[in-house]
């Protein structure tokens, strides 16, 4: 329960306060929206390349000190984006974000579930991650009320508040269970043991390779997916509240997607499922690619697209274990999740850059479609065969 507090705050304050408040920066400080969001996306790729040494942290000391640092750390950083006269501070701000997001986010919470939890990581990992979910529900709305009711720079003062006042007791006290020093395995004779193999051994290997190279095409057409589907939607005829309304049951769907992760572990292997997830992304963002309407049916495709992101969450969250073990979670994850992080950090300009140069959203959607399938192929190479005991 502290993690999920904490993950729900955490998102909420460091990434779903941004796009709500970016409108208002610009106006109120003339800087362009593209060089906020370019702040913004430092930051995610600051996080992303920071990812690597806190999974070697995690690993050794645990998730407590990890997380707490991170905690201490976002909050300074907030207020360096609430107080930032000049676009260089608002930039450094946005750096030491990144730093604090590299210990607060979804990595380091998946790496303390996965080796505390074990076997049952899927349980722990389905219940954050869908009470997680609904950051945006939560702060995408406070965010909004509290803008109305003052500035933007009032709002992340506020924030900056909530951040302290939640998550630094939280990890500092909520996270005190023993460390584990090596978790049992999964199951005998099935992927998900190490075998006893070095984790450099396991990030040379092919599996390995071809799972980095798959999680971050996939990761790059979910985050181009929702960032743009708006856009989308309004090419499509569709008015700015229905298309907003349609990114909001994605969200739905998000959440539904999740319920239904454990009967597809249990029912398929871990390539299998990998395939079928990423294939069921690259589906869904070629519907919404070709269908002309109604809304119904564009909203509907929506929440397809939404279903699938939520269930890849999960998928990236236990891709590691399923195949090697959770003894190295903290520091294979972190070398999986660098990458993605960088394509999550690229989605929003990247596509909208696409778009403009290939003359409109649904031939982007098009593109992003074969990404996706091209994400589920580079998938099917990913599979490992039991280790020996």
């Amino acid at each position: 329960m502290v993690l999920c507090v904490t993950q729900i705050t955490s998102w909420g304050v460091l990434y779903y306060a941004f796009p709500v408040l970016a409108p208002a920066i610009a106006a109120d400080t003339g800087w362009p929206v593209a060089t906020i969001t370019a702040a913004f996306s430092l930051g995610l790729v600051v996080a992303a390349l920071l990812g690597i040494p806190a999974g070697r942290w995690l690993d050794r000391f645990g998730p407590r000190p990890v997380m707490t640092i991170g905690s201490l750390l976002a909050v300074p950083a907030t207020l360096g984006i609430a107080l930032a006269g000049s676009l260089p501070v608002f930039f450094a701000a946005w750096t030491l974000a990144g730093i604090a997001m590299a210990g607060v986010l979804y990595p380091p919470a998946f790496a303390a579930l996965t080796r505390w939890w074990g076997p049952r990581r899927v349980v722990a990992l389905t219940a954050l991650t869908l009470l997680a979910g609904l950051s945006s529900t939560i702060f995408a709305p406070l965010t909004a009320a509290l803008l109305e009711h003052g500035g933007w720079r009032d709002t992340y003062l506020t924030l900056a508040v909530i951040l302290a006042v939640v998550t630094i007791p939280a990890h500092l006290f909520g996270l005190r269970g023993r460390w584990p020093e090596q978790v049992p395995h999964t199951e005998p004779g099935r992927p998900g043991e190490s075998g006893g193999r070095a984790p450099r051994q396991i990030m040379r290997s092919r599996p390995f390779v071809l799972l980095v190279v798959a999680n971050g095409l996939a990761t790059f057409t979910a985050f181009a997916v929702v960032v743009n589907q708006v856009p989308l939607l309004l090419e499509r005829g569709l008015t700015t509240t229905v298309a907003a309304w349609a990114l909001g049951l994605g969200g739905l769907g998000q959440v539904l997607g999740r319920l239904g992760y454990g009967r597809l572990a249990a029912a398929t292997g871990v390539r299998g499922r990998a395939v079928i997830i990423a294939g069921l992304s690259a589906a869904a963002t070629a519907l919404l690619a070709v269908l002309p309407g109604p809304a119904a049916v564009l909203i509907g495709a929506a929440m397809l697209a939404g279903a699938a992101r939520g269930v890849f969450t999960l998928l990236q969250a236990t891709a590691i274990s399923d195949r090697w073990g959770a003894t190295h979670y903290g520091r294979l994850n972190g070398l999986l999740t660098a990458p993605a992080m960088l394509a999550t950090a690229l989605a929003p300009w990247a596509g909208a850059a696409v778009a403009e140069a290939v003359g409109g959203y649904p031939l982007l959607f098009v593109l992003l479609a074969l990404v996706g399938a091209a994400a589920a192929a580079v998938m099917a190479g990913t599979g490992v065969a039991p280790a020996r005991r």
